[in-house]
């Protein structure tokens, strides 16, 4: 029996079904490097700085190229989208956009980035547009600019506006095929300029405007984590999306199942000596998955101590990121 009918007997509601597929994984996170320009409030990477697992590493090209080629190989009609996100900003790895215009031109699929905007001056803008990137994501946060200097800290939402302005702009001149989100964690300090940030988007041109919800990135902000497990303590807990969803590739080289990960927990291994195709099928991830369908996690504390798996949703269970990538993908021309 395969793996995929396994898991179908153990649940009729979790498993593979639909973009979920058992062959490869329907995402690809790249997160390329651990070095981010601003140090926002909602996120752990002022603490991971501080901490053992920072390195202030860059991901080795050989490694976005070696995915890349296994995406051509075995992702055609699996592998939904590329995201290069995470715990870092993309655009200060020094071969980030090479690297992006790589799996543009060569992967065969979806290739989205999410930035926080910051450094996505005309010169880089143009480069990311020439290289065609699918989607570019902006995290913004906020409607006013206090409000954006308090919560993305080192930031300056006039120059961050004036980026995504223009790069809208540019898009609708060269007509090039490129959608623009805007996106906004919603948490206390912002919580009243939702509306008005969504309308103000929608109004200039942007493709699409995200309202996340805040988590707690995997319980790496402490005080949200503990919030989270005291609401959800007479829960029933469900297995969370990610072991059938996605697969991550970090700046040090690492395979790894969960990308909120900021403590190296959800590591699987050295992706220079395996490959996703492998570890996709392979032990670890059919015992991972199955900790979750057992609700057993004795030997997965990573994901055990971790409360976000309410936050993430199923594709029976409404709308999300991966429903609004594929709607835009429906949206892309033939290729010629």
């Amino acid at each position: 029996m395969s793996e995929a009918e396994s898991v179908g007997v153990a649940s009729s509601e979790y498993g593979f079904n639909g973009r979920l597929q058992a062959d490869f994984p329907s995402q690809i996170l790249m997160d390329i490097t651990e070095v981010c320009n601003l140090a926002c409030t909602h996120c752990p990477h002022p603490t991971f700085v501080k901490s053992e697992h920072y390195g202030g590493r860059h991901m080795d090209p050989a490694l976005n190229e070696k995915m890349i080629e296994e995406v051509r190989l075995h992702g055609q009609g699996k592998t939904q989208y590329i995201r290069y996100s995470s715990n870092g900003e993309p655009l200060v790895h020094p071969e980030g956009y090479s690297m992006i215009e790589a799996a543009v031109k060569y992967s065969g699929v979806y290739v989205t980035l999410t930035t926080n905007g910051k450094i996505m001056n005309e010169k880089r803008t143009q480069r990311l547009l020439e290289a065609g990137v699918h989607m570019i994501d902006i995290s913004i946060d906020a409607f006013k600019p206090e409000t954006y200097a308090k919560i993305r800290v080192k930031g300056n939402l006039d120059v961050t506006r004036e980026n995504v302005l223009r790069l809208i702009r540019w898009v609708r001149e060269s007509k090039a095929n490129t959608k623009i989100v805007v996106s906004f964690v919603e948490q206390p300090q912002n919580t009243a300029e939702a509306a008005d940030f969504e309308h103000y988007w929608k109004d200039n041109g942007a493709d699409n405007v995200v309202i996340r919800r805040l988590h707690s990135c995997s319980g790496a902000i402490q005080d949200l984590a503990d919030m989270r497990r005291k609401d959800l303590r007479t829960a029933a807990r469900r297995p969370c999306l990610y072991p059938w969803e996605r697969i991550a590739i970090n700046a040090r080289g690492d395979l790894a199942f969960c990308p909120s990960d900021w403590v190296h927990g959800s590591y699987i291994a050295d992706y220079r000596n395996t490959s996703i195709y492998a570890e996709w099928q392979g032990e670890f991830y059919q015992a991972l998955r199955q900790a979750h369908l057992n609700n057993d996690y004795s030997q997965h504390t990573f994901c055990g101590n971790c409360p976000d798996w309410a936050a993430t949703r199923w594709p029976h269970e409404g709308r999300s990121y991966a429903d609004m990538v594929e709607e835009f993908i429906t949206q892309e021309p033939p290729p010629l």
